[in-house]
């Protein structure tokens, strides 16, 4: 390493310091050569000289101090800058991990505040969903037009800032929608509650709620529940099965957020079970005898042979699937509806006291079991479709109140092609169906009358 100028100016200094004015001799290889001297104006010494070769350095003292200083202030200067810059680069991390920390906060924020929004006009549009169906039944009664009309402009009031909502969220007040809401079903079901068992004029839809299971299957709700009780159960096949799954809500059912499972004692035979004031009536496998099972006990509650019943497909619907008994519920009461060999096949109708499953009373109409596709009954009258397939309509009805019948034309969208369950609930005023594994509602228009203070 070469000494810096103002270094070797003060070894010059100092080599000099015993040097005569006049040239001195000394040898390249023995230390520092003075060819001449002199003196300037100001009396300053003047030298020529010539420095020792480099491999001297190693030996000349005061070139050993020169490169001992220089390493160790060297030395001292690189340490310091190497614990600065470690303390400023663990600053940087430290700043670095805090800012990251700090943007995931934000961003959790942002997106719990979104989620929630979104949740909470999400369940402001399945109401309205659940309103909209009742809409058609109220139209038939032009006593009620002017209300209906109105019913009608609030809901698509509603539908449109909802819409609006769901494109630019937070743009109204939810806690203003939802009062909204609640205040339009309310009166929709005080007018709901004025309404007369009536006749089946029309079935509208589908609406498709979910896509899941087997090609057979049931899903239903109580009639009886309270307004706030919208429990779904979910029975996926027609046999070698036991597990019954439970859904809060429409919403959980279509999300798959099971609340509960249930682990039955006995398998099912067919699809046409009924859920009915918090129990399950069901056909237990291989034979004609009904279970009745309830949810809150998980215990078996009653069950009894239906006397004469076909079952394990001797008088099935036109799909088979062990489906010779069918369990349904309207606005009168607990039904079953089956053949027997006693009346040629053809169906018979038997109401059941919902406690004991005893037969209150039966019906026998000329309708084939084996001709009918399916059946539901709606205000006492049973309902019966030709076909299970496209093309589907209800073609013959049965009314218990005067024990008659007709054949009538009433076509629905059977739009996946195989109905396997049909079946009617009275709260809501809508069918529901398993459509080769879809889960779906059918609306239903029925015409009756408005009940007035003066009627009895």
């Amino acid at each position: 390493m070469q000494a810096p100028a103002s270094i070797l100016n003060l070894l010059l200094l100092s080599l000099l310091a015993g040097l005569d004015h006049s040239k001195t001799q000394i040898s390249p290889k023995e230390g520092w050569q003075v060819y001449s001297s002199a003196q300037d104006p100001d009396g300053r010494c003047i030298c020529t000289v010539v420095a020792p070769e480099q491999n001297l350095c190693s030996r000349d003292a005061k070139s050993r101090q020169l490169r001992q200083l220089l390493e160790k202030n060297m030395s001292q200067s690189i340490e310091v800058l190497n614990l600065r810059t470690q303390r400023d680069f663990q600053y940087v991390l430290k700043m670095e991990t805090q800012m990251k920390g700090l943007k995931a906060k934000f961003r959790q924020i942002e997106d719990d505040r979104k989620t929630l929004m979104t949740k909470h006009f999400q369940e402001l549009k399945e109401k309205m969903d659940e309103l909209l169906p009742l809409i058609p039944v109220l139209e038939q009664y032009k006593t009620d037009a002017k209300l209906i009309t109105q019913f009608k402009e609030e809901i698509r009031n509603l539908s449109t800032v909802l819409t609006g909502i769901q494109e630019e969220i937070g743009a109204y007040d939810y806690d203003e929608l939802h009062q909204r809401v609640l205040s339009l079903e309310t009166r929709l079901r005080d007018c709901m509650k004025k309404l007369t068992c009536g006749k089946l004029m029309k079935i509208t839809g589908p609406i498709t709620v979910k896509i899941s299971g087997t090609r057979f299957g049931a899903w239903m709700t109580d009639p009886l529940a309270s307004e706030k009780n919208n429990r779904v159960w979910y029975m996926d096949s027609y046999t070698n099965n036991k597990i019954v799954r439970e859904y809060k809500s429409i919403a959980d059912f279509v999300s798959g957020a099971e609340s509960r499972t249930y682990n039955l004692p006995f398998k099912w035979a067919g699809t046409n079970h009924v859920v009915y004031n918090g129990s399950l009536y069901f056909n237990k496998y291989q034979s004609n005898i009904i279970i009745k099972y309830s949810f809150d006990t998980g215990r078996v509650l009653a069950q009894r042979s239906l006397e004469y019943a076909g079952f394990h497909n001797v008088y099935p619907y036109t799909w088979g699937g062990f489906s010779d008994i069918d369990l349904m519920a309207d606005e009168i009461g607990l039904w079953a509806v089956y053949a027997t060999n006693q009346n040629a096949g053809n169906i018979v109708i038997s109401q059941l006291n919902q406690d004991t499953l005893e037969v209150l009373k039966s019906w026998s109409t000329g309708y084939p079991k084996r001709s009918a596709g399916e059946s539901f009954m709606i205000c006492g009258t049973l309902y019966v479709t030709n076909s299970h397939l496209t093309g589907a309509k209800v073609y013959y009805s049965y009314s218990t109140k005067t024990s008659t019948y007709e054949y009538t034309d009433i076509p629905f969208h059977n739009q996946y092609f195989h109905i396997s369950m049909l079946d009617y609930n009275a709260r809501d005023r809508a069918l529901y169906a398993w459509n080769n594994g879809h889960q779906v509602l059918f609306n239903v228009t029925l015409f009756h009358v408005i009940k007035t203070e003066d009627d009895t």
